[in-house]
């Protein structure tokens, strides 16, 4: 887990939506890591390399420096190299609170990195572990802000190589209902 003295909010919160998907990559088996995910053409590496490489190219976008990226030879070490450099950066009020105009308008670079980036690092948990054939349960909490961003982006959910649109089994259970909503089938 992230050990940093300071107690801002943004940090906090992002501090603990990485440590929710290091808890997941550190429950893969290595074997699996090549596995197919949910994402079409992905492993679990693959998922990983992603969330890692939006969060650099966001920062760097915004002329935030992360320094090398990790080596993804180890998927979960990798990730909690890049979860520290990120949480340090946020240890530092001036990053979180920069604005700039975003997509759906003024923003911050903190807002947007929960908002969205954040986003990713809860729903690709759930691929991560389909990867590896282990099952994962979100938390009403988690579901709850899932629901709340999906609701937000509206149908820029399904703008093309985002979510595909998929039919809500008639039976679904909450997290089920929410994983179709990104485009997720649980079957």
């Amino acid at each position: 887990m992230t050990a940093l003295n300071d107690t801002s909010p943004l940090l906090a919160h992002y501090t603990r939506l990485a440590d929710g998907l290091a808890v997941v990559l550190d429950s893969v088996p290595a074997e699996t890591w090549t596995n197919a995910s949910p994402c079409e053409g992905w492993s679990g590496r693959d998922v990983v390399a992603h969330v890692i490489d939006t969060q650099r190219q966001f920062f760097s976008g915004h002329d935030v420096d992360l320094g090398a990226a990790p080596p993804l030879d180890d998927p979960a070490a990798a990730w909690r190299a890049h979860r520290d450099t990120v949480a340090g950066l946020l240890a530092d009020p001036a990053v979180g609170d920069r604005a700039f105009d975003g997509h759906f308008g003024p923003t911050t670079i903190g807002e947007t990195l929960i908002r969205f980036y954040g986003f990713d690092m809860v729903a690709h948990r759930w691929d991560i572990a389909r990867a590896a054939g282990v099952d994962h349960t979100f938390t009403d909490d988690e579901l709850t802000e899932m629901e709340t961003a999906v609701d937000g982006f509206g149908d820029a959910l399904y703008s093309e190589g985002v979510c595909e649109r998929v039919e809500i089994p008639a039976d679904a259970d909450r997290q089920t209902t929410l994983l179709a909503k990104l485009g997720r089938r649980t079957s």
